[in-house]
């Protein structure tokens, strides 16, 4: 469903916890079933280098995306194309997660909530972020068709990240939210002015 509407990519989780969290198997039958052009995101939060590696062999995913406390030696020593999600609390987070996720070919940002890993719904403080990113960077974190585009606006992220403001209930996507976030999206892209 996500597919059709035109995504770059969906991200599977793979963390029990999560009211979003597919298993092997189905994750197997969504890599079958979307285009290749559409990238496949497999979503751990401090899983073993073993569950890791299983993931990667039987679901094929196009990137890891690190959500815990994993370290850059861990996510290098697995040897697959990876993004490091950073919860944001203040400059210096993204700073040091900057310089130590040098091999992440992208940070994912989003907010930093007491005891959650992400999919809070919660947005990053402005005041917590750097002047200036220059790096591949991902904006996450209570995004939702109705502040995307201001999001875009004033972050200029390299691209964003979706959950619970496209859902109907937790861990339910909505057709219809879905579409309107990926049309204010592209919307953004074609006015946006050339950088």
């Amino acid at each position: 469903m996500v597919a059709s509407e035109g995504v770059d990519a969906i991200g599977l989780v793979f963390y029990e916890p999560s009211p979003r969290a597919v298993s092997i198997a189905t994750a197997k039958q969504i890599r079958e079933a979307i285009s290749p052009m559409v990238t496949l995101v497999a979503l751990v939060v401090d899983a073993s280098a073993e569950v890791v590696r299983q993931i990667i062999a039987e679901v094929q995913p196009d990137i890891i995306q690190y959500h815990g406390n994993e370290t850059a030696e861990f996510c290098c020593a697995i040897g697959h194309p990876y993004w490091k999600a950073v919860r944001v609390r203040n400059a210096q987070d993204v700073i040091t997660a900057t310089n130590e996720f040098q091999a992440a070919r992208s940070l994912l940002l989003d907010a930093w909530v007491e005891g959650v890993p992400g999919g809070t719904g919660h947005q990053i403080d402005p005041s917590a972020m750097p002047q200036a990113l220059h790096r591949p960077w991902i904006l996450a974190g209570g995004l939702k068709p109705e502040n995307v585009t201001e999001a875009l606006s004033h972050y200029r992220p390299s691209a964003v990240d979706v959950s619970s403001g496209v859902e109907s209930n937790s861990g339910v996507k909505d057709p219809l939210r879905v579409r309107a976030f990926v049309n204010a999206v592209k919307s953004f892209d074609k006015v946006k002015p050339h950088e």
